[in-house]
């Protein structure tokens, strides 16, 4: 659980009067958080002494316990008071998605739901090609309506998905992937045992991340095992997202030419994601995950955030996602839930 500090726009007493609006005690409120947060895969312990920290204003909630309260009275974080919202953010409607998924306008009312929540988390990347990501939109709309029709639309898509550590980039990822049925491939899933053996033996720290040793030795290595990995599924005509933090990559606008020149050659078109977040959030999600790879940039703060710039996208990318304060994950998460219990 976060230490109670000042948070700009934390109102607790909104979560207060919403659970009680739902008719709700604080036990049968942690009850259904818990249930939530398990199929979701959150982390929460939700006992009735938590709640009523988070409602008095004691505790400040923790990124899977708002992502949990957001997903069960289905609202987002700024209309649960537990930040300010983003400029232009907008509130997340679903309510009308009712019925059965079998029936084709309920199933097209789903897709469009879908493709609503993707505009509203996103925005064009400055200088670049719109269509680009209005594709992108339009096929993983279509993907989902495949699934749910049990018919293939046989388009090959590579998705690269990059940002800082801790931006969120691999739930996004994941998001993609839940809709669309795509195989996703994430680096530190693919390469981090590798990674941390490899630098054994070349004398280093399991966990570096950010020496020499790793930049020039160690990281090309991951990013050659990825693409290889990527490349396998694409030559058989299966879409592939890839989560990774590409930022050397996406700052290199040649790299991601000749990405994209060998994939057309193969008929698969590639989209390169940039998932924007601020420091603070970053930092969160980063002392959440408590992982060792990350120990040196928390140790480091100050020295590692001078390094990052949040304010702008890389060159290369197709699209921007505005993952600030959560906001992308957390209609994200909705989304998700919501075709869930579509599909039942």
């Amino acid at each position: 659980m976060t230490p109670t500090k000042q948070r700009p726009g934390w109102k607790p007493s909104k979560l207060r009067e919403r659970r009680e609006a739902h008719g709700l005690t604080l036990e049968a409120a942690g009850e259904k958080l818990r249930q939530v947060a398990r199929r979701s895969g959150l982390s929460v312990a939700a006992n009735f002494q938590t709640l009523w920290g988070h409602e008095t204003g004691a505790i400040y909630p923790g990124p899977h316990y708002r992502r949990a309260y957001c997903l069960m009275y289905e609202a987002t974080e700024p209309e649960l008071g537990f930040r300010l919202p983003l400029p232009d953010e907008q509130e997340l409607d679903l309510s009308s998605l009712v019925g059965s998924i079998a029936d084709p306008a309920m199933a097209e009312q789903a897709a469009n739901a879908i493709a609503k929540g993707l505009d509203q988390l996103s925005e064009h990347a400055r200088d670049k090609d719109p269509a680009v990501a209005e594709t992108l939109k339009d096929r993983v709309v279509n993907a989902w309506r495949g699934r749910a029709l049990a018919r293939s639309l046989g388009v090959t898509t590579l998705v690269l998905v990059g940002g800082y550590a801790g931006s969120g980039k691999t739930e996004f990822a994941r998001f993609l992937g839940d809709i669309s049925g795509w195989a996703i491939l994430d680096k530190d899933s693919l390469t981090r045992r590798m990674t941390e053996r490899l630098l054994i033996s070349l004398g280093g720290d399991p966990h570096d991340r950010h020496s020499e040793i790793y930049l020039k030795e160690v990281r090309p290595l991951e990013y050659k095992c990825l693409l290889d990995a990527a490349n396998d599924n694409i030559e058989r005509g299966i879409s592939t997202i890839l989560s990774a933090p590409f930022i050397a990559e996406f700052q290199d606008e040649g790299w991601l030419a000749r990405l994209t020149n060998r994939c057309k050659a193969k008929g698969v078109d590639v989209v390169a994601i940039w998932v924007r977040c601020d420091a603070e959030s970053m930092r969160e999600y980063i002392e959440f995950r408590d992982a060792p790879r990350d120990a040196w940039k928390l140790a480091n703060w100050d020295e590692y955030v001078s390094t990052l710039d949040t304010e702008n996208s890389p060159p290369g990318v197709h699209l921007t996602v505005d993952n600030r304060m959560g906001a992308a994950i957390s209609v994200a998460d909705q989304t998700r839930e919501t075709l869930r219990r579509l599909l039942g």
